[in-house]
């Protein structure tokens, strides 16, 4: 009987990491347009924490879709959201090019649309929604903060950084930054001037900066440039940052 028992928990166990693994291909407004995502969620009814999902200069592959979905493993609605619309780049001069053709203005209302998306969700706590996102992604994942006053949480993995006084004053959301020390174009100068401007500010910021990593060391598809220990701590700290800020 016992042994019955354990097989059956085993086999709910599966199926619930199953189910936060499957996304679900979702469509939503922002503004005069139709934007798609793929939304993941843990199994139940919640309400739970939601996270918008921020992909590199590559655009929605499979590497940020795995991160979303561990994310809702972690217990979280994750919204991955498609800022190339449908386009997935397979060489840095492609990425390169679909990047520079992102309208600014469209980039950051399709943001904003996702955040609004998420609200409208039954299981999704309207007042616990954050951003993380990589590379291009982190800096999105900071415009997400800087224009969404309500946001609860923000992750940056080595994207672009802002350190006007008057924009980073709008930001209400806890900040985690997570930087390559030999990263060149992001470099710990410039981090460290926007770790500085957040705490003049009175802001909630942590910052960790890899001394053996570069640009986009998290992804193992980043042959040179992967570092596996740091990007397990960051996953580590990413994962209590969250918790302390969205599931409190």
């Amino acid at each position: 009987m016992k042994r019955t028992l354990a097989l059956l928990s085993a086999v709910v166990l599966v199926a619930a990491a199953a189910l936060a693994a499957d996304g679900k291909n979702v469509s939503y407004r922002s503004g005069d347009e139709t934007v798609q995502g793929v939304l993941y969620a843990p199994s139940g009814n919640g309400p739970f924490p939601a996270l918008i999902v921020v992909h590199e200069w590559w655009g929605l592959n499979d590497w940020v879709k795995d991160e979303a979905s561990k994310l809702a493993d972690e217990g979280y609605v994750a919204l991955a959201v498609d800022l190339y619309r449908g386009k997935v780049a397979t060489t840095p001069e492609m990425a390169h090019e679909i990047m520079r053709g992102v309208p600014e203005d469209r980039a950051k209302r399709d943001l904003h649309a996702a955040v609004e998306f998420l609200k409208s969700q039954p299981n999704v706590k309207k007042d616990r929604i954050g951003a993380i996102g990589w590379c291009m992604g982190g800096g999105y994942a900071l415009d997400v903060a800087l224009q969404e006053p309500d946001l609860a949480a923000t992750v940056i993995n080595y994207g672009h950084l802002a350190t006007d006084t008057d924009a980073l004053k709008k930001i209400n959301a806890p900040i985690l930054g997570l930087f390559g020390a030999q990263d060149h174009g992001i470099t710990p100068d410039d981090v460290h001037k926007f770790e500085q401007a957040l705490q003049q500010l009175g802001k909630k910021v942590e910052i960790k900066i890899y001394d053996d990593a570069g640009h986009a060391f998290e992804n193992p598809n980043n042959k040179d440039g992967y570092r596996a220990d740091d990007a397990a701590d960051a996953w580590k700290r990413t994962v209590a940052f969250l918790a302390g800020t969205l599931k409190k």
